[in-house]
């Protein structure tokens, strides 16, 4: 069973996420928090698999919780779930670690998938959101410029780290690339830490957005 904390303010909206997930069967809300504070003490109690939390929360937003929960509880990957998906959220929740970034008006399917794909030690974004990160900040002249410094950064990767990094763009947890090359699980975690530190990214969906503008993703 993946274990999850809940964060929101709203006891319904809660109880809407908790019924979509055990709808799954195969996860487990350990706790729930109403605020960003009672979230970071509760993930440090519990460590669950995944952090799921609303971004607009009191006492502590969900923004800083997430960026304290990647920072204190490393086990625990981190998903936003939020009816906002302006610029500025995104790019906080992706910069202070988040691996995740779910609307609250997608899919339930979509819900329980980013949840298994984070706790994979995957990175999910939002279909809606994905769109908007790639290819809707800064209008034409801003994406070419992305396309052509995401394009120098890959040029640095040997081939075998460049398939990795194209798999890790679509959606692949460490495992499935594993059984995709041909290659054990040890290995792909070495080449992703490599392709990460190359990239100089934090994270899987930092490495995964740099896969989506150098052009990567669709060539698979």
């Amino acid at each position: 069973m993946i274990r999850v904390l809940l964060a929101d303010d709203e006891a319904m909206v809660r109880a809407g996420v908790r019924a979509i997930l055990a709808s799954g069967g195969e996860t487990e809300v350990v706790a729930e928090a109403g605020d960003g504070r009672e979230a970071v003490e509760l993930t440090r109690a519990h460590r669950p698999d995944v952090a799921l939390l609303d971004i607009r929360m009191p006492r502590l937003d969900g923004l800083a919780a997430a960026e304290e929960i990647v920072r204190t509880v490393p086990g625990t990957a981190v998903a936003m779930l939020t009816t906002f998906s302006e610029q500025a959220y995104v790019a906080r929740a992706l910069g202070g670690g988040a691996t995740g970034f779910l609307l609250k008006s997608g899919d339930p399917y979509e819900l329980i998938a980013g949840v298994r794909a984070v706790a994979g030690g995957a990175a999910f974004l939002s279909p809606k959101v994905a769109r908007y990160v790639i290819d809707g900040l800064g209008g034409s002249d801003g994406r070419l410029g992305r396309e052509a410094a995401a394009r120098a950064r890959v040029a640095g990767l040997s081939p075998r780290e460049r398939e990795v990094l194209g798999l890790v763009g679509a959606g692949l947890s460490n495992p499935e690339i594993a059984a995709r090359l041909h290659l054990v699980e040890g290995t792909v975690k070495a080449y992703v830490s490599a392709v990460l530190d190359r990239l100089g990214v934090r994270n899987r969906v930092q490495a995964a957005i740099v896969a989506y503008e150098a052009g990567m993703v669709e060539q698979l």
